[in-house]
């Protein structure tokens, strides 16, 4: 029989216990088909405000890109939105040396895995024709660097490493307000351009472009709701990466630490009231425990008690089956499962941590992987930010004549099918039959 949907823990926490079966079982599916529908939901509550910002920016420029960062960020009036190299070198020299290693080592891990994904260029040569491929950089992208509740240097880090190990020659970074530490990171990495400007009214500028800053050929980064609903509303005019709005966890699990699943939860958490923790498994006595160790962490820690007390929950499957079914159809950011084996059924997530002695926070700063990472079930179809997403793929074929022989009446058979009789043409006027 069904446990009963019940809430546990003290009066200030809300992390739900829900069960598939029995009891309450209807609506926890239920709940589970809305969560799969959450990225389109949210961005589309944010975009009326969103398109206002963003036709203010694309039509006003300058004029219309400081109003709204006045407005929303506090930019002094006759504060420049370009950062100074010295401003980032003297961040540099600021920076406790303690901290300048970690970045340091977290910069190194991050170039070295970006440069294991890089493609090959290659070419391959059979019967007269050869063909392969040529791979070139992008040439322009703007990176986004939240600065809301707290200064995140390691998404400077994540997203402009992987642009330079590409060979973009022009990256621009925005930050509405950026701390020390990301300027820091910025000087160790050499960035030349750094605006102080965020939100809507950045996505808008890196877009279109405005008297301040140029356009660029692609934006990428995480943020918030209207960040990410205008990356969604510009993505026909600049490319982007994905949708990747507040941070998710799933954590999967038959046989986990409940220490460990418990301090996952709530470090994904802490990022913003809008984030969302759950805990997938067949196990109840795991699940209970995990919700009154959550309970206890969360006292000292706000911003991760507002989401858990939002958009925390508790799953209890069926089967193993089903716990892996529901996982999937989630397709989160951020998924920790118990063992190497259990890669074998994960289908869509961002980006996976196997075993207790595998931290998600490890991932976000010094692991290597991206941390920049699908959410609202982006994951079904694409992993996280990569070297590739700056990144073209070029192809290239090469016919000789006696290879144009030979798949020429091919070609011209297929062209006189679609009734592409200049195609056809196209190929005869080199002396080919057909």
């Amino acid at each position: 029989m069904g446990h009963p949907n019940i809430c546990l823990g003290v009066r200030s926490v809300w992390m739900r216990l829900v069960n598939t079966q029995g009891r309450g079982g209807k609506e926890t599916r239920q709940m589970l088909s809305e969560l799969e529908l959450r990225g389109a939901r949210s961005t589309a509550r944010a975009m009326p405000v969103v398109q206002r910002i963003v036709g203010d920016v694309r039509k006003g420029g300058d004029q219309a890109l400081r109003r709204y960062a006045a407005k929303l960020d506090g930019l002094a009036p006759q504060q420049p939105f370009e950062i100074t190299r010295a401003e980032m070198e003297q961040a540099w020299d600021a920076t406790p040396k303690t901290i300048r290693s970690a970045m340091q080592t977290a910069a190194r891990n991050i170039r070295r895995f970006a440069r294991r994904q890089m493609p090959k260029e290659w070419s391959a040569t059979a019967g007269g024709l050869t063909t392969g491929q040529r791979v070139r950089a992008l040439g322009a992208v703007g990176c986004y660097v939240p600065s809301g509740r707290y200064p995140l240097p390691s998404t400077l880090l994540m997203t402009v490493i992987p642009a330079q190990v590409a060979g973009v020659e022009r990256i621009a970074v925005v930050s509405a307000k950026p701390a020390k530490e990301t300027l820091a990171a910025a000087a160790l990495l050499g960035v030349s351009g750094f605006y102080r400007i965020g939100g809507a009214q950045a996505v808008a500028a890196l877009a279109y472009g405005a008297e301040s800053i140029r356009r660029v050929d692609k934006i990428v980064g995480p943020g918030n709701w209207y960040v990410t609903a205008a990356k969604k509303l510009v993505a026909f005019d600049c490319s982007i990466d994905m949708l990747a709005g507040p941070t998710e966890i799933v954590v999967t699990s038959e046989s986990g630490d409940a220490v460990g699943i418990a301090a996952d939860l709530v470090a994904q958490a802490e990022h913003d009231p809008e984030a969302l923790a759950i805990l997938i498994t067949t196990n109840t006595p795991l699940a209970r425990e995990v919700i009154r160790e959550v309970a206890q962490r969360v006292k000292t820690n706000p911003i991760a008690k507002q989401a858990i007390e939002k958009n925390g929950l508790v799953v209890v499957a069926g089967s193993v089956d089903e716990a892996r079914e529901i996982t999937n159809r989630l397709a989160p950011e951020h998924l920790s499962v118990d063992a190497k084996e259990d890669l074998d059924w994960v289908r869509n997530a961002g980006s996976v941590f196997i075993g207790r002695y595998s931290p998600q926070p490890m991932g976000d700063y010094v692991s290597g992987p991206n941390h920049t990472l699908p959410t609202g079930g982006v994951a079904q179809v694409r992993g996280g930010l990569s070297v590739m997403d700056f990144l073209k793929v070029i192809t290239v074929q090469e016919y000789t004549l006696a290879g144009l022989q030979r798949l020429g009446p091919a070609a011209i058979a297929l062209a006189n099918a679609e009734g592409l009789h200049g195609h056809a043409e196209a190929v005869r006027a080199r002396g080919i039959d057909g």
